[in-house]
């Protein structure tokens, strides 16, 4: 696999993160103003909301190592009307920008709060459209292991389930954070953040049978096709055999028993410090085992023809 493939990984991996980072913040802000009000609100979610900025130009940075020459960026957005390419782009683009200015809106306070809300929802919904741009990128015919259900259904799940776990980690931190501030935070705080984790740790679940279920009827119906597409199933149970189970492993860990443990913990006051720290090795298991799966999408398709 060369640099450009990496590039791949990292742009498709930090992306969907983003989206499904500022999905999930969006969510947790509503049902967190709606319980405390909304300075409550912010101090758990702002600190989060900026951390969201570095990852998706760390993405946009990333992608250009694909292109080879950052001139083609400019080159490739011309063909919106045609190429999936183009439009996945432009979309990355458009949700960087509306991103950024609710993030100083937001953080400023600038404008209204209804204004400020469209922006957010404007943003929401171009990173939703950019991942289903993203999975059509992969929708070729000559591509038989990327031409199948499965690609749209794990890039939104690896979207919810990273973004989830992301902004879980990232309201551990910031709790962390006010520990280290203030001599005891406020108990508002403290309740926001077990809500938050246990609604983070409930979805965690739910996505992990959605991945777990995919990822073995794919492997099936791969095995069950075209010449190209059972290579491609013959690569990922031979030489990726350990990359596909220890994938599998990592996200069944971190999304499956870390996050029974990060629910049931969270029902109880007084164990913040563990939360956090559980909050943190979910996170990084399931990334780890996210890229290990994005790995394995590049590394075991098998192109028909030449």
């Amino acid at each position: 696999m060369d640099i450009r493939e990496w590039a791949l990984i990292f742009f498709t991996i930090l992306a969907q993160m983003a989206v499904g980072s500022f999905l999930v913040l969006g969510v947790v802000h509503f049902f967190a103003t709606r319980q405390a009000g909304e300075a409550e609100a912010d101090r758990l979610s702002q600190r989060a909301l900026l951390a969201i900025g570095p990852v998706i130009v760390l993405s946009l940075i990333v992608s250009l190592f694909h292109l080879g020459n950052p001139i083609n960026a400019v080159r490739a957005v011309t063909n919106l009307g045609t190429s999936w390419l183009s439009r996945e782009i432009l979309g990355s683009v458009l949700f960087t920008v509306l991103g950024g200015a609710f993030a100083i809106m937001q953080w400023r306070k600038l404008s209204t709060f209804t204004v400020r809300n469209l922006v957010a929802w404007a943003a929401a919904l171009v990173g939703l459209v950019l991942v289903f741009v993203m999975s059509q990128v992969y929708n070729l015919p000559v591509q038989p292991a990327w031409n199948t259900l499965a690609t749209p259904i794990s890039f939104y799940a690896t979207t919810l389930l990273l973004g989830a776990l992301a902004m879980g980690a990232a309201f551990a931190a910031n709790y962390a954070y006010l520990q280290r501030a203030e001599p005891s935070p406020s108990a508002t705080q403290g309740a926001l953040l077990r809500g938050a984790l246990r609604w983070i740790a409930l979805s965690a679940l739910v996505l992990l049978v959605v991945e777990l279920v995919t990822a073995p009827l794919q492997l099936a119906y791969l095995a069950g096709g075209a010449p190209a597409a059972a290579a491609s199933a013959a690569l990922i149970t031979g030489q990726y055999a350990v990359v596909f189970g220890l994938r599998l492993v990592l996200v069944f860990i971190g999304a499956g028993v870390l996050a029974a443990f990060l629910y049931r913990n969270a029902m109880s006051a007084g164990r913040e410090k563990l939360l956090i720290n559980l909050a943190y090795l979910t996170f990084a298991l399931v990334l780890i085992g996210e890229v290990l799966g994005r790995f394995l999408f590049y590394a075991a398709h098998v192109k028909i023809g030449l």
